[in-house]
C-alpha cells in the first residue's frame, strides 16, 4: 500500500495551530494531502511556545513531508469569517476533500495564557459567568457548524468528502467540573451524527472522534499530571499521545472506513467503556 494514499486530496484541519491539530495536519501531509493549517491569529502557535508562527509550522509540515500546505487564520466564529477562508482554499486548492473540526478547547474569556491555561476559574453548572458559557460554546459548537456548512455543499455536489469532528470523552458523561464544555462536546457529538444522516444518502462521510487524556503542552500547562503515565507503551492507564488520534483520523478518511458514518469513536485507553 503507497504511504501516499492521500495524494490529491484537500485537507482543511481548523486549530492546528499547535496540540492534536497541528500533528493530525503533519500526518495527513505525510500521507500526501494538500493541507489547510488554520489558527486563530498568525502567532497563536506562541501562546504555549509550541511555534514561533503559524507560517513556520506550515513551512515545517511542508519541508517534512514535501507537501503543499496553506496556512491561514481567523475566528472560526465569524460566519463571514470562515467564508473568506474557505473561498481562499477553493481559490488555492479547489474543493475540501477533508475537513477536521479540530478547534475548540476549555478556554474561557482569560485566553489560553491565563491560570490553568484559560479553563475558567468557576466552572461548574450554575456559577460559571456567561461570558465563559458563551466563549466555549462559540469555540466549540459554533466553529465546527460554521466550517461544516461552508464546505458541505461542495462535498454534496461532488459526491465526495470526509469529515471528522474532534469531541471529546468530556461530552459522554455528567461532570461537576467543566461543565459547559461538556456541554459543547454532546452538542458538538450529535451535530456531526445529523450531519451524517444528511449526508449519507451523497456518499460523505461524518464521523467522531472522542478523545481522552491526551498529552500536549496546553494539557501539560492546564492540570497536574503524573510522570509515571507518560509513557508510550505498556498499561492502558496512561496517557495518550496527539499521533494515536492522528492515526484514527487516517483510519475514518481513507477506504479503511468505507462503510463507517454517523459514528463516535474514543481514543481515550478505555476510561469509558460504556455505550456512548
Amino acid at each position: 500500500m503507497s504511504d501516499k494514499r492521500l495524494a490529491g486530496k484537500v485537507a482543511w484541519v481548523t486549530g492546528s495551530s499547535r496540540g492534536i491539530g497541528r500533528v493530525v495536519a503533519d500526518h495527513l501531509a505525510s500521507l500526501g494531502a494538500r493541507v489547510v493549517v488554520h489558527g486563530t491569529t498568525p502567532t497563536s502557535t506562541r501562546q504555549l511556545g509550541e511555534a514561533d508562527s503559524l507560517d513556520a509550522v506550515a513551512s515545517e509540515i511542508a519541508e517534512a513531508h514535501d507537501a503543499d500546505v496553506l496556512a491561514v487564520h481567523g475566528d472560526l466564529t465569524s460566519e463571514s469569517v470562515v467564508d473568506d477562508l474557505h473561498a481562499r482554499i477553493v481559490e488555492r486548492f479547489g474543493a475540501v476533500d477533508i475537513l477536521i473540526n479540530n478547534a475548540g478547547g476549555d478556554i474561557g474569556v482569560r485566553g489560553v495564557t491565563a491560570e490553568n491555561a484559560g479553563k475558567p476559574l468557576v466552572n461548574d453548572a450554575v456559577e460559571i459567568p456567561m461570558e465563559d458559557v458563551r466563549i466555549i460554546l462559540d469555540r466549540n459548537l459554533m466553529t465546527c457548524i460554521l466550517v461544516s456548512r461552508a464546505v458541505a455543499p461542495s462535498m454534496i455536489e461532488r459526491e465526495r468528502g470526509w469529515i471528522v469532528t474532534i469531541g471529546s470523552i468530556a461530552g459522554l458523561s455528567g461532570h461537576r467540573r467543566e461543565v459547559i464544555y461538556a456541554t459543547a462536546k454532546a452538542a458538538v457529538h450529535e451535530y456531526t451524527r445529523c450531519l451524517a444522516a444528511q449526508l449519507r444518502p451523497h456518499g460523505v462521510y461524518a464521523n467522531v472522534i472522542a478523545p481522552g487524556e491526551i498529552i500536549t503542552a496546553r494539557f501539560l500547562a492546564s492540570r497536574p499530571t503524573k510522570d509515571e503515565r507518560k509513557v508510550r507503551e505498556g498499561a492502558l492507564t496512561r496517557y495518550g499521545w496527539p499521533e494515536e488520534v492522528a492515526k484514527t483520523v487516517e483510519f475514518l478518511v481513507t477506504e479503511d472506513s468505507s462503510y463507517i458514518t454517523g459514528q463516535l469513536l474514543r481514543i481515550d485507553g478505555g476510561a469509558q467503556i460504556f455505550p456512548s
